[in-house]
This record gives C-alpha cells, structure tokens and sequence, in this order.
C-alpha cells in the first residue's frame, strides 16, 4: 500500500506566536495519528517558481492514514490555533 503525505509550504507568516503554538498541536497531532516529520524547516535553495519559505513534509503509512489524522479532531485544534497566521499551500499525496 503506498503511503501518504502532507506537504506544505509556508508563503507568508503574519503571526510567529500562533505558528509556534500551532505547530506544538500539530506534533502532537501528527505523532497521535501516526505520521512523522520527514522535513521542517526555510528551503535550502528554491528553483523555478520557488519560494524561500518555511516546508513541512510528513509521512504516513497509507493515504487514508494521512487523510484521516488531517481531518481528525486533534490536528483540526491546531488549526484553530492557527488562525489567520499564515498563508500556506497545504497538499496530501500519494506515495508511488
């Protein structure tokens, strides 16, 4: 079965304090429905289109399992927290 996973790639961070709150849920979150983080942190180096922004990657065992803890209680409370904190492109796919 092919895994799953979040990419999400920050744009704008109007409000650190929220993103760093946001991101303490998210963990826990994260950790609860059985994904881990495979990356977090500012691009290295940007090609094309690129932005040097901030970039998570996370890996679950299947699609569903990434589904499932994205739309799941806990990670929708860090979501909440988030607010209006950041402007991000938030994608789930599909490993090969």
């Amino acid at each position: 079965m092919p895994k799953g996973y979040w990419i999400c790639s920050y744009r704008e961070i109007r409000d650190a304090q929220k993103l760093a709150a946001y991101a303490k849920l998210a963990a826990e979150a994260v950790a609860a429905g059985g994904g881990r983080f495979l990356a977090r942190a500012v691009a290295s180096k940007v090609y094309d289109a690129g932005q040097m922004g901030r970039t998570t990657v996370v890996e679950f065992a299947s699609l569903q399992q990434a589904l499932n803890c994205r739309e799941g209680a806990p990670y929708q409370r860090a979501v909440a927290t988030l607010g209006d904190a950041v402007e991000r492109d938030f994608r789930i796919v599909e490993g090969v």
